[in-house]
């Protein structure tokens, strides 16, 4: 008998006994494999938190009670709970449901999560709204050990304990990230969950007080006390349970029932594996993080042949390897993302030159401001949209003491199916208006070679490149890179009815649209602008005055980026044009294939096209 299919609420859930909850958990394992072997997602922390998620569902009222989730990658089996189980193969697709967490989507998604570390303070917003709107709800965020590296998490606990927020914090602890969680909490976690002496003399310490008089009792239990693992919560203002096996559902269930009405915030400490049940997930959790295409599920072989074009990602990676061969300065940081930002092929041939700070992006950008005092060549390489996590240390710590401190932006622009939470569509935007900053953005992976040189080479402030997700454009390698002028573009193709100006990605696809607009008559002058900051104003004011049509086009938003950069320049020269500006419009896009989506923003190949049709129609 099948029960996932008679599953379409919670309040289906809960008419089941344990025994079918068990068999469910099964089903919903083999549920997940079916569907994300034929469709791209995140795939092993789903499996880790299967029971957790049918435990929380039947013992707490949801969604009158409120359940918010850490990150998204985590919450499939939520989805699935939630009445979303036909829609999951539409994952991360366009149209389909999203990967993260999203209040849009359904009313269980009580807090929209897709950045690591909210979740505590999130709860304790609502359970703080909950009592000042005299409301009886139950809270519960659950936390994984990656996202309470981040600081956040610990701002919030201090809070939660201060004002004593009756409220519950489920803290699943896998000890990963998306790579191994790293730092002193981590290793405080595996001694604590890990420790056999703790736990035989627990056990004979309360065979012990049965036998001796109350007052020694009372001193030895506080002695207890003080060895407790959970003591660190305890300071913070929080009752600690466990750890406990967060694959045991009965155990499971057994807790929650039991904390549920205690006051007081509190903290159920549950072990959980990732990728749980699926041996290919278990063997090798960062592989099976998530996975970008079709692939057999008894060996994890992928179906479909792979670009064997190298990955922007990958060619950042090398060229920072072999400029550090010859300099012994350069040191790498990244926020638990070494596999991600590529810093893991760093980690391993200079591994004392390697720093992982964990789910703290504020923490990387001082401790590299740190290192750049002493003489250091800090490079810090963060996801575009989690380096916003950092701004006032960009500001603060790094460009008002003009520390020459290198930022590698990786996923740069939209970046597919992970949606708008990890879009990196404003780093020009809040980086270019800060002063000493140095801006800029590869055409291809030979230029982002180019770039990373450049980066490493200036001495004079801070310096910045962002470069896409994904493969190459496909262009040959130099054999090593050579540093560009700083602020200088160049000139590709030579027209005078348009003057296009494209920055990054976008370059290739302008010129392609050049080619098709030649076909037609019109010709047009392209520049790829390699810097946002400084602008080449001496290469382009010239040819925006001479020829009066200008499009530029970026993978950013409008507002503030590449095209506002060139509309100040021309009003500060006194240039009059027509300026048409392409890009990431003033709004949030959803996930979808990355095709799909710059068309649905007007800035590929056809959009730019149309944009120097409509420029040039201005005179008829």
């Amino acid at each position: 008998m099948s029960f996932l299919h008679r599953i379409d609420s919670p309040e289906d859930l809960r008419k089941l006994s344990q025994k079918e909850m068990k068999l469910l958990a099964d089903e919903i394992r083999q549920y997940l494999i079916s569907v994300l072997s034929q469709t791209p997602g995140h795939f092993a922390p789903n499996f880790g938190t299967i029971e957790l998620a049918i435990a929380l569902h039947k013992v707490f009222n949801t969604p009158h009670d409120k359940v918010i989730w850490d990150i998204g990658h985590q919450a499939y089996p939520h989805k699935i709970l939630t009445g979303r189980r036909d829609q999951l193969p539409s994952i991360r697709q366009h149209g389909g449901i999203s990967g993260f967490l999203h209040r849009d989507e359904s009313e269980y998604d009580v807090f929209g999560a897709g950045h690591s570390s909210t979740s505590l303070a999130a709860a304790l917003g609502i359970a703080s709204a909950r009592d000042l709107n005299q409301e009886a709800f139950k809270v519960v965020a659950v936390i994984g050990d990656g996202g309470l590296t981040g600081g956040m998490a610990f701002e919030a606990m201090n809070t939660a304990g201060d004002y004593e927020k009756d409220l519950i914090m489920v803290l699943n602890d896998n000890q990963m990230s998306i790579s191994a969680t790293v730092g002193a909490f981590a290793k405080y976690f595996s001694r604590l969950t890990a420790s056999p002496t703790y736990n035989v003399f627990r056990t004979k310490l309360k065979e012990f007080l049965n036998h001796v008089p109350s007052d020694a009792r009372q001193v030895v239990k506080r002695l207890e006390a003080a060895s407790k693992p959970g003591m660190l919560f305890e300071e913070f203002g929080f009752r600690y349970f466990g750890p406990i096996d967060g694959h045991d559902l009965d155990l499971l269930l057994e807790m929650f029932t039991h904390v549920k009405d205690l006051p007081h915030p509190i903290l159920v400490h549950v072990l959980t594996k990732k990728g749980k049940g699926c041996q290919i997930a278990e063997e090798d959790p960062v592989g099976f993080y998530s996975v970008s295409g079709k692939f057999n599920p008894a060996t994890g072989q992928p179906l479909t042949a792979g670009s064997t074009t190298p990955k922007y990602t990958d060619i950042f990676s090398q060229t920072l390897v072999k400029l550090a061969e010859t300099d012994q300065r350069l040191v790498a940081i990244t926020a638990a993302m070494p596999t991600g930002t590529g810093l893991d092929k760093f980690q391993n041939e200079y591994p004392d030159r390697f720093f992982d700070v964990g789910l703290a992006e504020q923490c990387a950008v001082t401790f590299g401001a740190g290192l750049a005092t002493e003489n250091l060549k800090p490079v810090i390489a963060i996801y575009s949209t989690f380096l916003q996590r950092s701004y006032d240390q960009i500001v603060h710590d790094v460009c008002i003491q003009n520390l020459p401190v290198t930022f590698a932006l990786d996923r740069a622009g939209l970046v597919g199916a992970d949606g708008p939470t990890h879009h990196g569509s404003f780093d020009f935007s809040y980086l270019r208006h800060l002063p000493h900053i140095v801006i800029m953005a590869p055409k291809d992976e030979n230029e982002l070679q180019s770039m990373v040189k450049t980066a490493v080479d200036y001495e004079d402030g801070p310096i910045a490149l962002r470069y896409p997700r994904g493969a190459g454009v496909g262009v040959p390698l130099s054999d090593y890179p050579s540093a560009l002028p700083i602020g200088k573009a160049e000139i590709l193709k030579e027209g005078s009815d348009l003057l296009i100006l494209a920055i990054g990605n976008r370059v290739y696809p302008a010129l392609e649209a050049a080619n098709v607009l030649a076909d037609t008559g019109i010709s047009a002058t392209v520049i790829n602008a390699r810097f946002v900051k400084p602008l080449d104003i001496d290469l382009i004011a010239p040819l925006a005055e001479k020829i009066g049509k200008v499009i530029t086009v970026e993978d950013h938003a409008l507002a503030g980026g590449f095209g506002s950069a060139i509309i100040e320049t021309l009003a500060d020269q006194g240039i009059l044009a027509h300026v048409r500006r392409l890009g990431i419009p003033d709004e949030f896009v959803e996930h979808g294939d990355i095709k799909i989506l710059y068309n649905q923003c007007g800035y590929d190949e056809q959009g730019i096209i149309k944009a120097g049709q409509d420029l040039l129609s201005l005179e008829q």
